[in-house]
């Protein structure tokens, strides 16, 4: 990158204003300054060019020049992605550290890919093949679990002139050359593509399958369908990084990218020694093999915040291509829509709702517009779901980023604070939360776990209801003046609160629960409402019901039986039926 386009004659922090000396295009990626400073063209008003930098400008003088590169912002898409840990402009943190401290010097530059590795490379069509954009021209085994497919770019087809035989390539290497109208066109083990630009798709499909997660509260209550979109708000200190985490960990996505995205040092560091220890419980393979992360903490540049978004994003979209399930965490878009905020007032933008910019709802639109279910270019299936995690100030959901994300998502987990306090965890909502995928999922939970899921979901949340009506006259009154009925049902909802929406994520067995133990749990607690509410029709008393032997098992069954004990779960249905059934018979 050589060519001077400009000279800067104003620094704004991450702001930085030029005088062109050359033509410049609209989200042109440039290099500023000495240090070749990352940035990219925001603005372009006559001949004054409008940049924000992703790296710190301290010490950037007016005088100092602006070099055009003539392509938009983009990521390197290849093999080597996976497992890599990225800043939100996809250097690659490990690399960098070998020529830098813990810190990230300015100007510092390193290839997103490694250059140097070799790839097994095997190609699947032969010269003379007339291939089209996205279509599959060899494959790369990347890790055990994740075979990548080598793809013509999405703007590119033509006639295959030549191909290399198997054989272990660099990702620079010429592996095809594919003949058009515009001439021979030379391809990689790697392409790039624009950050802000959607990689097309084929078409876009219904969702009709769940994104299992092993989370009981939002499997069963609040599904997620893959290639849907999830917000996650909560004020400070209820979990919402916990509950990525969960997610990212247990998902049975075939790919996850984690964008920590200006988050505390901290909690990325968890991430960071946590991942590469973890096991697959479906493979038994380290959940690395699937993971891309993306580490933008809160100490670095506030502008490459709003990059990390866009670069994660992108990266879905790649692997989504090739027929993968893709789960993106973004944790948080709060701080990234405080970085769009204060990019804006750096602008001298005119401010919106608490200063944020009057564009906010655009860029959350478009970001979640990304989420789908697709048939890609190559005509397989493949879907990115969105998580996104939302930092309201002091919890209160009114402020404008967590209202302007409900009308763009169709799940929306609120975590509580007195849940949180209460040391209830996953501190989700179950009064305030709310899944519109339960209608598209539901013959899928119906086939796989149990023809009656939707049923017995409906059934305990319309008891949460009534629990929440009667705890209301439980503080005013106390609980002994209520009728033993209505005592059951608090009874019951207690149950069910500490046996199957709590779940310890330090717990060997109830870290992760599947499809077939959640809906045994499920119907195994509701069964014990009905026969209960039964019995006590028939003379039985409340007390002996509590004191039964099968309600301490159900008490206990969430971290005495493994997945794979299921059988012992069925035996605790049979138990409750036969011990209740005896309490309502007459003793003589």
């Amino acid at each position: 990158m050589a060519t001077v386009i400009g000279t800067v004659t104003r620094v704004l922090g991450p702001v930085v204003h030029a005088v062109a000396t050359a033509k410049a295009q609209m989200l042109e990626f440039v290099e500023v300054g000495h240090d070749h400073l990352i940035g990219e063209v925001v603005r372009l008003q006559g001949d004054q060019i409008v940049i924000q930098v992703y790296e710190d400008t301290t010490g950037l003088t007016p005088g100092v020049e602006v070099y055009g590169s003539g392509m938009p912002l983009s990521v390197e898409l290849g093999p080597g992605l996976i497992g890599t840990i990225y800043d939100g402009v996809q250097r690659p943190l490990t690399e960098i550290k070998k020529v830098s401290d813990q810190y990230i010097h300015r100007g510092i530059k390193a290839p997103a890919l490694d250059r140097n590795k070799k790839w097994p490379f095997e190609p699947v069509v032969s010269p003379g093949t007339n291939v089209s954009g996205g279509q599959v021209i060899g494959t790369v085994a990347e890790t055990a679990r994740i075979t990548q497919k080598i793809l013509v770019p999405p703007n590119i087809s033509g006639k295959v002139i030549s191909i290399v035989p198997p054989g272990e390539y660099q990702v620079e290497d010429e592996i095809c050359v594919i003949e058009n109208s515009q001439g021979r066109q030379v391809m990689h083990l790697f392409q790039r593509w624009p950050v802000r630009q959607p990689r097309p798709v084929q078409n876009r499909l219904s969702a009709n399958q769940p994104i299992v997660t092993g989370q009981r509260v939002i499997d069963t209550l609040f599904p997620i369908a893959k290639g849907g979109t999830v917000a996650i708000p909560g004020g400070f200190g209820t979990g919402k990084t916990m509950v990525e985490h969960q997610i990212a960990k247990w998902s049975d996505a075939d790919v996850v990218i984690y964008i920590g995205c200006g988050e505390r040092g901290n909690e990325m560091t968890d991430v960071l020694t946590e991942f590469p220890k973890l096991i697959d419980p479906r493979t038994g393979r380290p959940l690395m093999e699937r993971t891309v992360l993306i580490a933008n903490t809160s100490n670095m540049p506030v502008a490459a915040r709003e990059a990390s978004i866009y670069t994660g994003i992108t990266i879905a979209e790649y692997f989504r291509d090739m027929g993968y399930h893709v789960a993106v965490m973004a944790d948080s878009t709060s701080r990234w829509a405080e970085a769009l905020r204060e990019l804006s007032g750096r602008m001298e933008e005119m401010p919106a709702e608490e200063g944020f910019p009057a564009y906010l709802p655009t860029r959350l639109a478009e970001f979640y517009e990304r989420a789908g279910f697709f048939e890609t270019l190559n005509k397989e299936n493949g879907s990115v779901t969105i998580v996104g995690a939302i930092s309201p100030p002091g919890g209160d959901f009114s402020e404008p980023v967590t209202q302007h994300t409900k009308r763009f998502v169709r799940n929306f987990l609120a975590l509580d604070r007195d849940l949180a306090n209460a040391r209830h965890y996953p501190a989700i909502s179950w009064l305030d939360s709310y899944s519109d995928y339960v209608e598209v999922v539901a013959a899928w939970w119906q086939e796989k776990a149990d023809p009656d899921w939707a049923e017995l979901r409906q059934e305990i949340l319309d008891l949460l209801q009534k629990e929440a009506k009667l705890q209301q006259v439980v503080k005013l009154v106390g609980a002994d003046v209520l009728p033993e009925s209505q005592r059951l049902i608090l009874e019951v909802c207690t149950l069910f609160k500490n046996v199957f929406l709590q779940q310890s994520a330090y717990d060997q067995i109830d870290t992760y629960s599947t499809i077939q133990k959640q809906a045994k749990m499920l119907r195994i607690i509701v069964t014990f409402y009905r026969m209960s509410a039964d019995v006590l029709r028939h003379g039985a008393t409340l007390y002996k019901i509590k004191r039964t032997k099968t309600f301490r098992n159900i008490m206990n069954m969430k971290y005495e039986i493994a997945n794979d004990e299921i059988e012992k779960l069925d035996q605790i249905l049979t138990n409750l039926n036969q011990e209740l059934a005896s309490l309502s018979r007459p003793t003589f």
